[in-house]
């Protein structure tokens, strides 16, 4: 995990920590467009189930005069999983030529003891395309359906060699799988941006697919102290290493949408996951607006991260 945030990104410490999380109700989004001219909002009461009961706290702040968010204390760090590579892409739009449901999603960071944005922050986001398969990997990549021709087909048989399980998580990071150097130099539907004075930052992706052993999910780093050149960003530290997932409800209405209605990989639902601790937004389930009646128009997904800026969680 060396490098910069211009092609490599930026230094990270190496040691693992454990920290607390605050995932918060953010403000009303105003209505985006997305799809197609798709006008959605988000609403300000985001899903607060409770962790387990020693991981779990809670305690109200102010963010203003105006609003105040009530912030849930857990654990919520995950893996990095196989398939990071190291912010090469500072970009909102992570697009490329991918097909797929259109998605916006907005994140917001905030200090976990003051509750205030942090500001300037490095957000990576990755995730795999409508069939499972992840750019820079392609060939080690367990999606389905109408693939790229190195890519494989069928429904994959034996132990999946994505994020293979190692047990359910007990309120803090579960799955394994180490590093994998890429194979290929694709880079569709990863990179980084930086979060505004408001500590958001918004990037355009599409809903992701599925593959062997894994729920649909986006991954997530949150890098702090680093400095912003007009090459990028440089230096700085990891605070948060995490993973974004979409409810069932979502997940199979995309399933009826080309190109995802033709992948033949088996489907892992939400709550057989071995990642997602079943917390609610508090996990890092997102917030979603979407036409329920034409889901292929667009999707907005929210959420607010809460991060412990001084602490190193990089998810090896």
């Amino acid at each position: 995990m060396t490098g910069n945030h211009t092609a490599q990104g930026p230094k990270h410490k190496q040691d693992l920590t454990r920290r607390k999380v605050v995932v918060a109700g953010s403000a009303a989004v105003a209505a985006v467009g997305v799809g197609g001219g798709l006008a959605m909002t988000a609403s300000a009461d985001e899903t607060t189930a409770t962790g387990s009961s020693s991981t779990a706290a809670t305690t109200a702040s102010s963010t203003s005069s105006s609003a105040a968010q009530t912030c849930y204390k857990l654990t919520s760090e995950t893996t990095e999983g196989p398939y990071y590579i190291d912010a090469d892409k500072l970009r909102r739009d992570i697009t490329e030529d991918k097909e797929g449901i259109p998605l916006t999603l907005t994140l917001k960071v905030i200090d976990s003891e003051t509750c205030k944005p942090v500001r300037n922050a490095a957000v990576d986001i990755w995730h795999c395309d409508a069939l499972g398969i992840y750019s820079g990997y392609e060939s080690l990549s367990t999606g389905g359906g109408n693939a790229p021709t190195d890519a494989p087909s069928g429904t994959p048989t034996g132990t999946p060699t994505g994020e293979p399980p190692s047990g359910g998580p007990s309120g803090g990071p579960g799955g394994g799988g180490g590093h994998e150097e890429p194979t290929d130099d694709e880079r569709y539907l990863r990179g980084t941006w930086k979060t505004d004075k408001q500590g958001q930052v918004t990037f355009k992706t599409i809903f992701p697919g599925w593959y062997q052993g894994r729920c649909v999910h986006i991954h997530t780093k949150v890098h702090v102290d680093g400095e912003w050149t007009d090459a990028g960003c440089e230096g700085g530290h990891a605070c948060h290493t995490g993973q974004f997932f979409f409810d069932e409800e979502s997940v199979l209405a995309a399933a009826e949408v080309e190109p995802y209605s033709t992948s033949t990989t088996e489907r892992t639902t939400l709550t057989e996951d071995h990642i997602y601790d079943q917390s609610g937004t508090q996990g890092g389930l997102l917030k979603l607006k979407y036409d329920k009646k034409n889901i292929a128009r667009g999707v907005l997904g929210t959420i607010t991260m809460g991060v412990v800026p001084d602490e190193t969680n990089d998810g090896t």
